[in-house]
């Protein structure tokens, strides 16, 4: 079962990280001053996760591909882990379209 983690960083931030069915993480947050800006962060990946133009396809400096999920204001809510190939990266993106919906929300700071 796909889920979202939500974790305090070594710096005192509230993060979120989602995680596929098999426990690899899939998508990671940006860091949040509070809580509630964390978890609205889930629910705007939940939203934008669906529409495939809020992918921004990336490629490191090193050559590695990656993507962003964008919300409707342009802003990042999530970046994904590097990848070895350009397929693999878009296997990534269906990853997410496929578990960020459904996930459950599992709350590690409590």
């Amino acid at each position: 079962m796909s889920k979202f983690e939500i974790y305090k960083d070594r710096g005192g931030e509230f993060r979120f990280r989602l995680k596929a069915g098999n426990g690899q993480n899939i998508l990671a947050s940006e860091g949040y001053k509070a809580k509630s800006g964390c978890t609205n962060g889930i629910e705007s990946v939940r939203t934008n996760s669906q529409d495939d133009d809020r992918y921004e396809r990336l490629e490191s400096s090193s050559g590695s591909p990656y993507f962003n999920l964008k919300a409707t204001n342009g802003q990042v809510i999530g970046t994904s882990e590097m990848y070895s190939s350009f397929s693999a990266m878009e296997n990534g993106i269906a990853s997410v379209k496929n578990n960020a919906p459904g996930a459950t929300v599992e709350d590690l700071t409590q």
